[in-house]
């Protein structure tokens, strides 16, 4: 899924994935109106894209009319498409490839800094990237899942799903109903509910972190930003030698364009390295619950205000 919106950023983080992508890319872009599409396609038409990679851009007008055939027996999710824009990323791309097919699916605010293979798709199951907290919300969409005895993956964050297009969508269609069907608030956070229940009902495991990494605002970053150090110079100081994917996250995917023009990046080295994934951690309702208190605490004394760095 790609706005164009996110060009500003995400022309960067294209332009290192066709370049460091050791496999034949086969790019599946879909965004909005066609004026997105157009905007989209002149863009990707001033990147240096090597020969062997293939690239499209859809709109979602080309999605609702696969959608209208390919999910006509599931009028839950046929809805869920219509919600929050980033809930496309869980139905559109089944639409665009054949079933059993390999799907890689790709935030827009990623980085590939190094040479790179990816991982093997998994027979069955989802690999998902791993970060240290919980952020699963709103808070009554999960206690809905909870009291349907639905498992909740841990840790799960949605930069990458890598995963076939084998999904049991009368399942999906069912989990649409858990989430509130048509009266699913309409926040992107919603879009890793998702994710953490199909990973626990599938199976897979967490991409290793070292490679596969999500930028993480701990309170050190956050202190920083507060007193005025730029954000290109945190991630100066991130070591990227064995990073094949950067997720940056929230404000930092708009440090991107001036790391890359700063060359901040270290010259990109082959990261052959491949392990085994990580299984999923179940979030339990304990551990949900503790966590909440601890953010409830933090709210009424001001801190997400005073600290969360904005977009």
């Amino acid at each position: 899924m790609l706005s164009a919106r996110a060009l500003p950023y995400a022309e960067h983080g294209l332009q290192s994935l066709f370049a460091h992508a050791a496999e034949a890319l086969n790019l599946t872009l879909i965004t909005d109106e066609e004026s997105d599409k157009q905007n989209i396609e002149r863009a990707l038409a001033t990147l240096d894209i090597p020969a062997k990679h293939r690239w499209s851009v859809h709109t979602q007008a080309e999605a609702d009319r696969r959608a209208t055939i390919l999910l006509s027996n599931y009028p839950r999710l046929r809805r869920f498409r219509y919600g929050h824009p980033c809930w496309r990323k869980l139905t559109d791309p089944l639409l665009f490839s054949a079933l059993g097919e390999e799907m890689i699916i790709l935030d827009s605010d990623l980085y590939f800094p190094n040479l790179f293979s990816f991982e093997k798709t998994p027979d069955r199951g989802v690999l998902l990237m791993w970060q240290p907290p919980s952020c699963l919300l709103p808070d009554d969409v999960v206690r809905r899942v909870f009291a349907a005895n639905v498992k909740l993956a841990h840790h799960v964050d949605i930069g990458v799903a890598q995963l076939r297009n084998d999904l049991d969508l009368e399942w999906f269609d069912w989990f649409v109903g858990i989430l509130g069907g048509s009266d699913v608030p309409k926040l992107m956070h919603v879009e890793a509910i998702a994710w953490a229940a199909i990973a626990m009902r599938t199976g897979g495991g967490y991409f290793d972190a070292l490679h596969w990494y999500c930028w993480r605002y701990s309170q050190w970053k956050r202190v920083a930003l507060k007193l005025g150090v730029p954000g290109v110079r945190l991630l100066e100081m991130q070591s990227f030698r064995s990073v094949k994917c950067f997720h940056a996250t929230g404000v930092a995917k708009w440090w991107i364009s001036a790391a890359c023009e700063r060359k901040i990046f270290p010259r990109p080295r082959y990261v052959s390295e491949s392990c085994a994934p990580r299984p999923f951690e179940e979030l339990s309702v304990r551990e949900y619950e503790s966590d909440q208190r601890v953010k409830r605490i933090a709210r009424r004394l001001g801190y997400y205000d005073l600290m969360t760095p904005r977009d």
